[in-house]
């Protein structure tokens, strides 16, 4: 188990290094980085697991897996831009992978989300609506629950967890960025559409 004190030493010496950086030493074997990228993102992490699943135990599980197996492969691994993005990447796989293990069909990734992947507003947001804006929420979240389940992920991932057009088309495994910007315009363009009535 790592102490308070190395969690405190590891959060200072690398919260403003880049990800390159930190994704480095952490494939190196430095237990610092493999404590900050822990510490860091798995609340994250389960937060974003749960838009995909609401099997809580299983997201957690799924979690765990991955820092086991990434821990399994330190100085085999290959070199990540945004860490973020990459363990949303792996997340949303593994999630795919256990379901399907509980399932007798296999499923694929826009199965499994489109009927669960809905968007959750944050605790501040909720604090800060206002009887007279209730309505208009609601509206929103009806309208958002009529897009695909890939725009409602791209929306999730600019407007929720504030990735770049770049990180979101890491996790959503887009092959360019401007697939990333085409899907949340569309989306965008859509949810316009659905509250105009048009």
């Amino acid at each position: 188990m790592i102490n308070l004190l190395g969690h405190s030493e590891s959060i200072k010496f690398y919260e403003n290094k880049p990800d390159v950086e930190i994704w480095r030493a952490f494939d190196k074997g430095d237990e610092f980085a493999f404590n900050y990228l822990y510490r860091t993102y798995v609340v994250r992490m389960f937060k974003y697991g749960c838009q995909l699943c609401r099997d809580q135990a299983l997201i957690q599980d799924c979690i765990q897996n991955i820092f086991i197996d990434l821990r399994k492969k330190r100085g085999g691994l290959s070199e990540v831009i945004s860490i973020k993005s990459y363990l949303y990447k792996i997340l949303y796989r593994e999630i795919i992978r256990k379901l399907n293990s509980n399932k007798s069909t296999i499923l694929q990734g826009n199965e499994i989300t489109e009927n669960s992947f809905s968007i959750e507003f944050s605790h501040e947001t909720k604090l800060i609506q206002e009887e007279n804006l209730e309505e208009k929420r609601e509206m929103v979240r009806s309208a958002l629950e009529k897009l695909s389940s890939k725009q409602r992920q791209a929306i999730l991932l600019l407007y929720e967890e504030g990735m770049s057009y770049k990180e979101i088309s890491i996790a959503m495994e887009f092959s360019e960025v401007k697939s990333a910007r085409k899907i949340v315009y569309r989306a965008l363009s859509s949810l316009k559409g659905i509250l105009t009535g048009k």
